[in-house]
């Protein structure tokens, strides 16, 4: 276990969540210039669905997730408040809706019992409980995919009484951490989910100052093209640096409106504009973490 104290022109619609679970998004003007910005009381995801969660507020911890709301493919979030502890996940399950949305429910089902399980007992070894939950979520994502299928995926468990997160980065998300020490990037400890069903989970622990906050990003960020360039993990860097907010939410919706930008291509044929943004298959998920300040 490592120790870190580590416009309106199209634009799409963004979203931030302010639950967990449940999948109804209601529409708020924001007064920005550059797009329309969804604000969402749940997490939007098409296919089978759970039940809606209440929204927590936490004490010592500010969490939001954002997404694009033309939402096409695998991202996944979700999360559960036990106790002195949030327990997340955020993952990018290979694959198109409608399909994804049926496996990420069965996910979700496992990933909120299992947590419960996990992280109930207040004596609860969180690098343990996160391993094995590692576990359970990736055998329910071979489950519910009957069979192989690849999905790289962040679990973290946040203790609000010490500001301190356990977690595990599985494959390819991008994490960028930010505190008084600089910007940093957070590697990847190991396999993405769903390929095999034995793997070994190494969580590692970093520690939230007043003020230091977390950045996860999916690949249809950091992919989002413009010509040759990618948006790339120094698009993510750079947006997190000159962020001077206390807000999770402004947080994912700069990152996300960036990326957006970064990637539209103008044309005087806006039938081709159309064609092209068909032809995107991605979905832009970003989750913020930020430890407050004052608490409170």
């Amino acid at each position: 276990m490592g120790l870190a104290q580590e416009r309106k022109h199209n634009s799409p619609s963004v979203a931030v969540q302010n639950r967990f679970s449940g999948y109804h998004a209601r529409k708020e003007e924001t007064g920005m210039d550059s797009s329309p910005i969804e604000l969402s009381d749940a997490f939007n995801l098409a296919g089978p669905t759970p039940r809606p969660a209440d929204s927590p507020q936490f004490e010592g911890l500010d969490l939001r997730a954002g997404f694009n709301s033309d939402r096409c493919g695998g991202d996944f979030f979700d999360g559960v408040a036990i106790g002195s502890r949030v327990v997340f996940l955020l993952t990018d399950i290979a694959g198109m809706q409608p399909e994804t949305g049926a496996i990420a429910s069965q996910v979700q089902h496992e990933f909120q019992t299992r947590a419960q399980v996990l992280f109930e007992p207040s004596g609860a070894n969180e690098s343990e409980g996160i391993a094995a939950l590692a576990h359970a979520v990736n055998r329910s994502l071979i489950d519910a995919a009957h069979g192989v299928r690849f999905a790289p995926a962040f679990l973290g468990c946040f203790n609000l009484t010490l500001g301190t997160l356990t977690y595990h980065n599985a494959g390819r998300l991008l994490a960028v951490f930010h505190d008084r020490e600089g910007v940093r990037v957070l590697e990847s400890g190991g396999i993405p989910l769903g390929l095999f069903t034995h793997n070994l989970y190494e969580p590692a622990v970093i520690a939230f100052e007043p003020r230091a906050k977390l950045l996860l990003v999916t690949k249809g960020i950091t992919e989002r093209r413009r010509g040759a360039t990618r948006f790339g993990s120094e698009g993510v860097i750079q947006s997190l640096q000159k962020s001077d907010t206390e807000s999770a939410s402004s947080i994912c919706e700069a990152v996300l409106q960036e990326a957006y930008d970064f990637g539209r291509r103008r044309s005087r044929v806006t039938g081709l504009l159309r064609l092209r943004k068909r032809r995107s298959s991605e979905d832009l998920t970003a989750v913020a973490l930020m430890r407050p300040s004052h608490p409170g």
